[in-house]
């Protein structure tokens, strides 16, 4: 390229980078409002703020849909002298810019302000777990929903549609078989710990016990700071459903809830929702606001959750760190030793609540929402039906009969956010998760070790370049392969879950 040709094109990258920061600024506004709304806003002002979100998604729409941005990502597919950073924001943009021009802008204006009213009914309906009080408000966000789904155009069915904005590029014909190969593994796994539970019981939590607020906070907010979580550059509270919101530089928040009778709920949300933080605090501050700075997928973004959660939490390593914090903070618990706790935190069980799962049971919870969602999107059910089907499939796949909808369809927060097509990305999350796992094994030696010494830095600096720097400069699949050396497989995960588990309840191999 000629260098009045190149300062041509950087002129016009240095037009485009303005404009997308802008968008990107705004989105950071509308993620600060939503974190409020969920955390300590009075519930008066609900109706303001969907009005406030409205504007502002409107607003952010109509800077997307611009015809100047058009032009300028015209301009720049054009050119060759972009370097992969520059050609990473250009192509996440030109995805988002096809398809937000192909929804009208009161649509939009109108699809968040039913949003955020959906939140607080959603709130409600699950505090008296009642899905009659919620379900006019979740038929609205269902139809909304596949009307977006008409806007945008079915190639193959209406699902793959939603699926496609939380995992680019995966759809039905790739999940039904990744999720019955997994079903093929765990259901056999579980029966067998199911059963070696019976002859060998584990201990339980006293149910006498009560486990303050206060100390599950000062307990949760020790383990959040040895995983790397900056607290000056973010915070801790409570929610209705754990979740963490990446603001902008330097303001990264999770939240958890509290059960007086488990620290063991609020301990792994705490861990799990640091896992999304320490990502997001871990994104290139060089890139902030565009596309190209943000976290590639939900799916990575998973894995960091998870990994953190599960190959890192649930383990007795982690324990020999955490119960001197256990006990300082719980005089009144049991003197349980690592193993003992590692035993509990790792108890496999038939429960109703997803983010309290175990990891056996865990990928069920995701297929049966997926197979719901897969119905209502598909055809195949109504709103309506909803809470009967969950209950019937529940029954089916996990041998338990719901007892209430708070426990069953009302548990989780997604749907009140019209999030469709997110929960297959935790069990991507999970696969990637145990690949990234064996990769930094092969490069850092005894992970175990690594936890048990309570030093989690270098835990923490393996994943920054990695992943967390990484941000969308690649696609999801290609970024799992640079940092393990292998596409993205199951492979790993099974390895992983028949191992641990196998030694765990002392199972025969297969």
């Amino acid at each position: 390229m000629k260098k009045d040709s190149f300062a041509i094109a950087m002129s016009t990258y240095d037009e485009f980078i303005e404009l997308v920061k802008d968008i990107y600024r705004l989105g950071a506004l509308q993620g600060h409002l939503g974190w409020d709304q969920e955390t300590i806003m009075p519930a008066k002002g609900a109706e303001v703020r969907g009005e406030i979100l409205a504007w502002l998604a409107k607003e952010r729409h109509s800077r997307i849909t611009d015809s100047n941005l058009g032009q300028l990502l015209l301009k720049l597919e054009s050119e060759s002298g972009l370097d992969a950073d520059q050609s990473a924001n250009v192509r996440e943009m030109r995805r988002v810019y096809d398809k937000s021009i192909k929804l009208p802008s009161e649509f939009v204006s109108n699809f968040a302000k039913v949003r955020s009213e959906a939140l607080l009914g959603w709130q409600n309906a699950r505090a008296e777990s009642d899905f009659s009080a919620f379900e006019p408000q979740l038929q609205k966000l269902v139809d909304m929903t596949k009307q977006k789904i008409e806007y945008f155009g079915i190639v193959t069915t209406p699902y793959d549609v939603l699926l496609d904005e939380y995992e680019v590029g995966m759809t039905v014909a790739d999940y039904d078989p990744l999720f019955a190969g997994l079903k093929e593994k765990l259901v056999p796994l579980l029966q067998k710990i199911l059963q070696s539970q019976k002859l060998n019981p584990l201990p339980q939590l006293p149910s006498d016990l009560s486990f303050s607020i206060a100390a599950q906070t000062e307990f949760c907010e020790k383990v959040s700071a040895n995983m790397g979580f900056d607290f000056e550059a973010g915070r801790m509270d409570a929610s209705t459903h754990p979740f963490s919101a990446g603001l902008w530089p330097g303001d990264t928040r999770f939240t958890t809830r509290f059960d007086e009778k488990d620290p063991f709920s609020c301990l792994y949300a705490v861990m799990h929702e640091t896992g999304h933080a320490l990502y997001e605090q871990g994104l290139a501050r060089e890139f902030s606001f565009t596309p190209r700075g943000q976290a590639v997928s939900l799916g990575v973004h998973e894995s960091q959750s998870r990994l953190w959660e599960n190959q890192i939490g649930r383990t007795e390593a982690f324990w020999k760190v955490a119960n001197p914090w256990f006990r300082e903070l719980f005089p009144d618990a049991p003197q349980w030793d690592a193993k003992t706790l590692n035993k509990i935190a790792n108890t496999v069980s038939t429960g109703f609540i997803r983010v309290e799962a175990d990891e056996v049971t865990y990928n069920l919870h995701v297929m049966l929402r997926y197979e719901i969602e897969k119905k209502l999107f598909n055809g195949e059910l109504t709103v309506k039906e909803l809470p009967n089907t969950w209950n019937k499939m529940f029954e089916e796949w996990f041998g338990e009969t719901v007892p209430n909808d708070s426990q069953g369809c009302l548990q989780d927060v997604h749907w009140s956010m019209a999030a469709f097509g997110y929960f297959p990305t935790y069990t991507l999350g999970n696969l990637y998760a145990a690949q990234i796992l064996e990769s930094m094994s092969v490069d850092l030696g005894d992970i175990d070790q690594i936890i048990a010494e309570g030093d989690w830095s270098s835990l923490l600096q393996w994943l920054r370049p990695r992943i967390h720097h990484q941000g969308s400069v690649m696609t999801p699949a290609q970024l799992i392969e640079s940092a393990t050396g292998n596409q993205p497989s199951p492979d790993a995960f099974i390895r992983y879950i028949e191992s641990k588990y196998g030694e765990l309840y002392s199972l025969s191999p297969n």
